[in-house]
């Protein structure tokens, strides 16, 4: 770690520095002047002396700073004189810069300050282009302005050459004055792509304005004007990051927030005032890159949290133990403090890029070196204030009465008096410059003191005169600190903690004080920090990495951003946290945030280019628009999504496994999610709006789920293989805490990938690979408009591997001819196995497997590969012992479970049900009644099913609704509703125990692709094409509200989370008021 420094000032005024390498204060000592405030950055420290100037000093380095004055000689020739210096009145000025716009003659140029001198005289550069030019350093072209040579030519009517003189700065590891100011801060070296070496210099006067110091570089490091900034109120102390935040503090307490800096405008366009974190006001504030830390007029300490570059004004305060007078934000937003009581430093442990907080505060222990000069005796004399005496406490009544003063003020009261004071008092005459002139307005810290009240805006404290000095070896009253400099983090080792008389670290240590005893002392202080340590401390903790961002509006596009969580805990322990997205528009940067408690979801989605997932909160689920981002690579991705669900699940105060009342879903990545429904989830008149639901990830890798209240889920995964979930958690993307260890099992799963080998027929040729112009690709995926070849196309992910080659598959659904292929007349069209005179184009679909293997809650169970499952959907209050299960084979045939319990969810055995096709699909509801539909879209009823014959009696034929095809069917207690081939709902009307298959088929809804209902009747479905915002979508999750006894089929449907990958199978669990949230 290379060496910086930790400036300081003491209440005497003195500056002193702390390198890392050591552990002794050092005193700068080539100046009598004394210091009120240093800003220090790692090149240089600014500082505001008691006669209300500032003064820069710019650390020694063997590297010096040279800075090149340059101005061109120009002159034409004429056939009397030659080349001379007689030009014609529309050409340029005889000396001027590299334009001819301004007017430069070598006496023209002066030097900025006594930093400064030459370093030899003007000579004529004869260098052009990198190559040497004729003796005088001569360019020559035919007029002004036009292109210049090194070669004199017949036509050259014009010449010029450049004069070059070097300035060097010569104050280093010394003041030099600068001009007048008051409060000071210096930063702004990481603004985005701002030039290296550029500094930022913002001031407070006396006056209470807000100036900028323009043109401070590496080659200028004074800069060279200052700007005034229009602020909306007298401000009193002003805070500059190293980037783009700059914070100040008003006179009443309020605190004002600079916009709109970057490398065009440093200064900013705007203030944004921000409300102060307490009622009393605040007094200080410190800003890094990050972070924003203020103090109060009581002292209090506050983290400003959400604070960036692109979000400055932050969303809102925390409060954090101990008691400070001023805090100072350093390098890698490391804080540094003095205290309130002893005027002890103190720096903030713990402070990383992921916790910005930090965790205590830890006193220095460091000692003072060499002074470098002889103390004054005055000062010598002046004893320390009583720990008793501090802040707002009333002196004891044999006292000596001093007025009180703040630290601000407190150097200029002691030195006006004294022979020879550094310089005029706050109501003086004018700050000069060095050349008698007047330097601008007058500048100085401000007393904040309130005329009216005991509390001052820094630190009040009174001077009592008869203990015992403060004596050279012992540890300083710091009045300042400026950590701009010290590059430390929280890994640092450093000596500043140990040595001779340290009393420990952390705010724990005690500094005693002459005035009273040490075990008075102690007790004082023990009593006062037993109130500050009533509640646990709060800390923020934060990821940040970069994403691309699907733009919210047209045309949308990836974009890059950067993504960011930010994790806090309160005092009684609850967590919460927000998400920032920031982005450029316009070259305007701007956010998106959205808090973790009201994030809806997290979710992966299907995208081939893209390792792609989506954010959900209740506002963007109404509008059917989540945020889409996608990061660079799967393993971030899914670290993101663990580390986001954790969060969310951490701010909803939920843990463990979930209950047996969830709410399963599956997406069509085969991502598991479960949410917890509340009692007011099917309430009356007012449900709970179905987008306020929260889903959480489990691990694991499926194609369907169903469940019921008691416990009992079951899951098939794309292979077919049939799973239990263990009662676990976690498992996959999650590890650590957020997984449970016992019952987390190996999972894998095995799918196809297709493509589609396209031809087109001719007369010449017949079939072969060359379309038409408009024709989709010739190798693609199933809508063509994707090229899609055996060597390009990849797993869906990198965790899934190639277990199989290319072969063609002949188990479409519309069959095919014996080399695979399909026909029809043109693309797209409906396809068919078979060739006719008609068909132009045709079809065949490879496939690929691939397999994948994670861990998640489940354990198979074998043999039998499963398409479909139903359970029971029993209600939460259910005295049922066996709970039965009913499942279709990948092959059509119907199952019965035995042995199905809470205990042994995987059951022990199946019982085969004779059918006389294959079916597709089966479900079981209340009473024991079982429906099924076959392959060819007939439905079929299951009589005398009970417990005492599970797999009941014989089949019944129900007829369809007309000229409709049946897909898929859900049963509840005494509702059945199905979903046919064209996504049409459908209920089943006069369904009685008596009569148990209904009279006819109702017609509901549309753009359904699956439904489920509960144990209480209530429907809820995956939905596609739902309007939104920016268009429909589809896989939506809806519930039907207004389902009642008299109205079984309800009235209207509330849209929930929604996503093209999200599909949710029929499941059945129960809400935990006994409704149920089958999903």
């Amino acid at each position: 770690m290379p060496v910086s420094l930790l400036w300081a000032v003491d209440v005497r005024g003195r500056v002193y520095r702390l390198s890392t390498g050591g552990q002794q204060w050092e005193q700068c000592h080539d100046t009598k002047l004394e210091f009120k405030r240093v800003t220090a950055a790692t090149q240089c420290c600014w500082g505001i002396a008691c006669d209300h100037n500032i003064y820069l000093n710019v650390h020694a380095s063997d590297l010096s700073i040279r800075y090149q004055e340059e101005t061109y000689e120009n002159q034409r020739w004429n056939p009397v004189d030659g080349f001379s210096e007689r030009l014609l009145p529309s050409d340029r000025w005889q000396w001027s810069d590299v334009a001819g716009l301004v007017h430069q003659p070598l006496d023209s140029f002066d030097l900025p300050s006594s930093g400064w001198e030459w370093e030899a005289d003007w000579y004529a550069d004869e260098n052009f282009e990198a190559e040497p030019t004729e003796k005088g350093g001569w360019t020559y072209a035919m007029d002004f302005p036009a292109t210049y040579t090194k070669d004199k030519k017949w036509n050259s009517c014009v010449r010029r050459r450049r004069w070059l003189r070097y300035r060097r700065y010569k104050a280093r590891d010394s003041w030099a004055k600068v001009g007048g100011q008051g409060d000071i801060s210096c930063g702004g070296w990481e603004i985005s792509e701002e030039p290296r070496g550029r500094l930022s210099l913002w001031a407070v006067s006396l006056q209470g304005k807000v100036w900028y110091r323009e043109g401070i570089q590496h080659h200028n490091p004074e800069g060279s004007s200052w700007t005034e900034v229009p602020v909306p109120g007298e401000v009193v102390q002003i805070s500059c990051g190293p980037g783009e935040l700059v914070w100040a503090v008003l006179w009443e307490g309020q605190l004002v927030v600079r916009e709109g800096i970057g490398r065009d405008c440093p200064s900013g366009t705007a203030w944004t005032v921000v409300d102060s974190p307490s009622t009393v006001g605040a007094t200080g504030v410190a800003v890094g890159v990050n972070v924003v830390w203020a103090v109060t007029k009581d002292n209090k300490v506050w983290f400003r949290r959400g604070v960036n570059s692109h979000n400055p004004c932050g969303t809102g305060w925390i409060g954090m133990v101990g008691e400070m007078i001023m805090v100072n934000v350093g390098l890698n937003d490391q804080v540094w403090a003095l205290g309130s009581a002893e005027r002890g430093l103190y720096q903030r442990q713990g402070v990383t890029a992921s916790e910005l907080s930090g965790k205590a505060w830890r006193a220095l222990n460091a000692h003072v070196g060499d002074p470098g000069h002889a103390p004054d005796p005055a000062l010598d004399n002046a004893p320390l204030p009583p720990l008793a005496y501090l802040s707002d406490d009333a002196p004891p009544p044999n006292a000596r009465s001093v007025p009180k003063v703040t630290s601000d003020s407190f150097i200029s009261e002691l030195l006006s008096d004294r022979p020879g004071a550094g310089g005029p008092s706050a109501a003086g005459l004018p700050a000069q410059e060095e050349d008698g002139q007047p330097g601008g307005p007058l500048w100085s810290n401000v007393d904040l003191e309130e005329t009216q009240s005991h509390l001052s805006s820094v630190v009040t404290y009174s001077l009592a005169l008869e203990e015992e000095p403060y004596g050279e070896d012992g540890p300083p009253m710091w009045a300042w600190v400026s950590g701009g400099g010290c590059a430390v983090d929280s890994h640092s080792q450093l000596n500043w903690f140990s040595g001779p008389g340290a009393t420990g670290g952390g705010l724990n240590s005690v500094s005693f004080c002459p005035s009273l005893s040490p075990s008075v002392q102690l007790g004082q202080r023990s009593k006062r920090e037993m109130e500050n340590f009533k509640h646990y401390e709060q800390s923020v903790w934060v990821k940040k990495g970069t994403m691309q961002w699907w733009r919210d509006w047209k045309p949308h596009k990836w974009v890059d951003v950067r993504f960011a969580l930010e994790q806090f805990s309160g005092p009684d322990g609850n967590k919460d946290g927000i998400l920032f997205l920031y982005y450029n528009f316009n070259e305007e940067k701007k956010y998106l945030h959205a808090f973790v408690n009201e994030v809806t979801i997290f979710v992966p989605v299907l995208n081939d280019a893209k390792h792609t997932f989506a954010i959900y909160t209740a506002e963007r689920t109404k509008q059917r628009w989540p945020i889409r981002l996608a990061a660079s690579t799967e393993l971030e991705m899914h670290d993101w999504l663990a580390l986001l669900s954790v969060s969310c699940c951490d701010s909803r105060g939920i843990q463990g496994p979930p209950s047996k009342q969830a709410i399963w879903s599956v997406t069509c990545r085969g991502d598991i999610f479960v949410s917890e429904p509340s009692p007011a989830l099917e309430a009356l008149p007012y449900p709970t709006p179905c987008e306020q639901m929260f889903w959480r990830q489990v691990g694991g890798h499926l194609r369907l789920v169903e469940g019921n209240s008691v416990g009992v889920v079951w899951g098939i995964g794309y292979d077919h293989t049939a799973w239990v979930h263990t009662g676990g958690y976690g498992g996959g993307i999650f590890q650590g805490l957020a997984s449970s260890t016992d019952n987390i099992h190996t999972q894998t799963d095995v799918k196809s990938v297709y493509i589609y080998e396209n031809q087109r027929w001719n007369p010449v040729s017949g079939y072969t690979n060359r379309g038409l112009p408009t024709d989709r690709y010739m190798w693609s995926d199933a809508s063509g408009l994707h090229e899609c070849t055996k060597t390009h196309t990849t797993t869906p992910s990198p965790h899934w591997t190639w277990v199989s080659d290319w072969a063609v598959d002949y188990g479409v659904s519309e069959g095919t001819d014996r080399e695979g292929w399909q026909y029809a007349a043109d693309f797209p069209a409906s396809y068919h196995g078979y060739k006719t005179l008609k068909d132009f184009v045709r079809r065949r679909r490879w496939a690929r497997k691939c397999k994948l293997t994670t861990t998640g809650p489940w354990q198979e169970v074998p043999p039998i590969a499963l398409s479909d499952v139903s359970i029971l959907p029993c209600a939460a209050q259910s005295s049922v012992e066996v709970v039965p299960l009913w499942a279709i084979s990948n092959k059509g045939d119907v199952l019965c479970r035995l042995g199905v319990t809470t205990l042994t969810p995987a059951g022990s055995s199946w019982l085969h049900v004779g059918t006389d096709q294959a079916f597709k699909s089966v479900s079981i509801g209340g009473a024991s009644q079982v429906w099924a539909i076959a392959r060819d879209g007939s439905v079929f009823f299951r009589g005398s099913v009970s417990t005492c014959n599970p797999a009941g009696e014989c089949w019944y034929h129900i007829p369809s609704p007309p000229k409709q095809k049946l897909k898929q069917v859900s049963v509840g207690r005494t509702s059945i509703c199905a979903v046919d081939e064209n996504g049409n709902l459908w209920y089943r009307k006069d369904v009685t125990p008596s009569y148990p298959q209904g009279s006819s088929w109702e017609h509901i809804s549309d753009n359904v692709r699956k439904v489920s209902v509960g144990p209480l009747d209530q429907v809820w479905i995956i939905a596609d094409k739902v309007q939104g915002s920016h268009g429909l979508s589809c896989g939506t999750v809806c519930h039907r509200l207004g389902v009642q006894p008299l109205d079984p089929k309800g009235q209207s449907w509330d849209y929930g989370i929604g996503v093209r990958a999200l599909a949710i199978p029929p499941t059945d669990p129960e809400g935990a008021n006994g409704s149920a949230g089958g999903c």
